[in-house]
C-alpha cells in the first residue's frame, strides 16, 4: 500500500519533492515566528510583572482594604490599578497563607490545590519571573519577594494572551502556508512539465524506434531527437541517442545490403542451377533407356545419379521459391477449397508412408479460403511429409482444418517422440534439421517454405512439442 502511493513518474516526483521541501520551509519559518513570538510576548509579560510588584500580594494581610468593606472572608484587598487576571499570594513559613486573583476590579479567592500550594512554595526568591502551571486558573508568570514581615509576596499575570496570540498565529501560518503550497504545487508541477518536454520528446523517439520491425528488410528510423545541447543533461541524453541512432541506422543498412546480396545470390544460383541439374537428371534418364546391355554398377550408378539429380531440382525449386517470396512477389488470389486439398495431400502421405496411421478431422462443410492452391497445397504436403521424416513407424498423424468468422486454421498433429527443446525455437528457420532424422534427405527448407507462404498469405505458423504430442499449426486470415 505504501508503495503504491510512491510516485511513479519523474515529473510526479519532482513536484512532490518540491512541495515537501517548501512544506518542511514553510514548517521551519511558522516553527520560529511562533517560538520567537512566543518569547518576545513572555518577555514583556514578565516587564508587566515585574512592573506590578508586590502590592496586591501585600494588600492579603491587612484586615481593611481600601475600600473598607469586609469581603466574604473577612479580608481586603487592594486591587486598584492591577490588571484582570494578576494572581498574588502571601507565603509565611514556607506555606501559602493568602492566594487570591483579581476579576472585574475586585479580587476572588482561590482554592489552591496541594500540588499548587508546593508549586508555588518552590518558586525561587530571587526576583526573576517564572512559570506556573495552576490546576484552577492555567499558566502564569510569577515573581516571588521578600515582603516586610518576613513573608514571601508572589505576584503573577495569566499566561492566556500570550497563548492567543501563538494560536491565532499558527492558524494564520496554516491557512497562509496551505494556499502558499497548493499555489506552489500548482506551478510547480506546470513548470516541471515544461522543463521535461525534451525529455519527452527523447522518450517519444525511443519509443518510436521499438515499435520498429528492426528483424528484417530496409529500416527507416524516425527523425532525431532536436534537443542536443550538450550544456543540458537532456541535451546529452538526446545527443547521446541520436549518435546510437545514426549507428543502429548505419548497421542495419549494412545488414539490408548484404541480405538483398544473398538473396540476389541465391535467386541466381538456383536459376543457374536449373538448366545444369536437369540435364544430369536427362542425360541419366537417357542412359538408363538405351538399348545396349549395360553393367549392374553402371546403372546402380545411373540411378544413383538420376535420383539426386532430381533431390537437388527439388532443393533448387525450393531456394527459388523462398527467393520469390523473400523479394515479394505476389502470388495468385483465388478461390481454393482447403478441404479437397487436404485429402489429397493425404492420400499422397498414406501412399508415401504407409507404416504410419493417418487420420482426418475435417468439418461438414468445405472449407474455402482465398489465395494461391498450389503453394497452399506445398503447405500440407510439406507438414506431413514432415511428420512422416521425423516419426517411427506406427505413430498416429491427425490433420485437423477449421474455419471460424474470422481466421482458418490447418493443424498436423502426431504422437511421434516430439521436438528437442533446443530446435523449437529456429524449427522454421532454414536449413534446419533434426540431430538424427529418421531419413537422411532433405535440407531443411520445408517448414521454412511453410512460414514463409503462410507470412505470404498474411497469416502465421506455430508449432507445440512435447513428448507423444506435437502440433504444427498454420493460420490463414478470413473465413466463412
Amino acid at each position: 500500500m505504501v508503495r503504491s502511493l510512491v510516485p511513479r513518474t519523474l515529473r510526479a516526483r519532482l513536484t512532490c519533492g518540491l512541495v515537501v521541501l517548501l512544506a518542511l520551509s514553510c514548517a521551519a519559518v511558522g516553527i520560529a515566528a511562533v517560538v520567537g513570538l512566543r518569547g518576545f510576548l513572555t518577555e514583556r509579560l514578565d516587564q508587566q510583572v515585574v512592573q506590578a510588584g508586590s502590592h496586591f500580594p501585600a494588600s492579603l494581610e491587612h484586615t481593611h482594604g481600601a475600600r473598607g468593606e469586609p469581603d466574604a472572608d473577612n479580608k481586603y484587598a487592594d486591587t486598584r490599578r492591577q490588571a484582570p487576571g494578576t494572581f498574588g499570594a502571601r507565603l509565611l513559613n514556607g506555606k501559602v497563607t493568602d492566594a487570591a486573583v483579581v476579576r472585574a476590579g475586585s479580587d476572588t479567592s482561590v482554592r489552591l490545590s496541594p500540588a499548587d500550594r508546593a508549586a508555588i512554595a518552590a518558586v525561587p526568591v530571587d526576583g526573576h519571573c517564572h512559570g506556573l502551571d495552576l490546576s484552577a486558573l492555567g499558566d502564569y508568570r510569577v515573581q516571588a519577594t521578600a515582603g516586610d514581615d518576613g513573608d514571601v509576596l508572589l505576584t503573577g499575570l495569566s499566561m492566556r494572551s500570550v497563548e492567543d496570540a501563538a494560536e491565532r498565529l499558527v492558524v494564520v501560518e496554516a491557512v497562509v502556508f496551505g494556499c502558499a503550497l497548493v499555489a506552489a504545487g500548482a506551478a510547480g508541477a506546470f513548470w516541471v512539465r515544461w522543463s521535461l518536454r525534451p525529455l519527452r520528446r527523447v522518450a517519444a523517439t525511443a519509443a518510436a524506434v521499438t515499435e520498429l520491425p528492426l528483424d528484417s528488410g530496409e529500416v527507416v528510423l524516425p527523425d532525431r531527437v532536436p534537443d542536443t545541447d550538450p550544456r543540458t543533461e537532456v541535451g546529452q541524453v538526446g545527443a547521446a541517442l541520436n549518435r546510437m541512432l545514426g549507428h543502429v541506422e548505419g548497421a542495419l543498412t549494412k545488414r539490408h545490403a548484404s541480405e538483398e546480396r544473398l538473396r540476389r545470390f541465391a535467386a541466381d544460383a538456383s536459376h543457374e542451377l536449373r538448366t545444369p541439374v536437369a540435364a544430369i537428371r536427362g542425360h541419366a534418364e537417357l542412359a538408363l533407356r538405351h538399348p545396349d546391355p549395360v553393367p549392374p554398377g553402371v546403372t546402380r550408378a545411373l540411378d544413383r545419379i538420376a535420383a539426386e539429380s532430381t533431390r537437388m531440382g527439388g532443393m533448387v525449386d525450393d531456394l527459388l521459391l523462398l527467393a520469390r517470396l523473400d523479394a515479394g512477389r505476389p502470388l495468385a488470389r483465388e478461390q481454393v477449397d482447403l478441404t479437397r486439398l487436404v485429402l489429397d495431400a493425404v492420400d499422397d502421405a498414406r501412399a508415401a508412408g504407409p507404416g504410419h496411421r493417418w487420420s482426418l478431422d475435417l468439418p461438414a462443410e468445405p472449407v474455402v479460403v482465398t489465395g494461391d492452391g498450389a503453394r497452399l497445397h506445398q503447405i500440407a504436403a510439406n507438414l506431413l511429409a514432415n511428420a512422416r521424416a521425423h516419426t517411427p513407424a506406427g505413430t498416429r498423424v491427425t490433420v485437423r482444418l477449421r474455419q471460424t468468422a474470422r481466421a482458418t486454421t490447418l493443424a498436423v498433429s502426431d504422437d511421434g517422440p516430439g521436438i528437442p527443446e533446443a530446435l523449437r525455437e529456429s524449427v522454421f528457420d532454414r536449413f534446419t534439421r533434426a540431430p538424427h532424422p529418421r531419413s537422411g534427405h532433405g535440407a531443411g527448407l520445408g517448414l521454412s517454405i511453410v512460414s514463409a507462404v503462410a507470412a505470404a498469405h498474411g497469416g502465421s505458423a506455430g508449432v507445440t512439442s512435447v513428448p507423444g504430442r506435437t502440433t504444427f499449426t498454420v493460420t490463414l486470415p478470413g473465413g466463412r
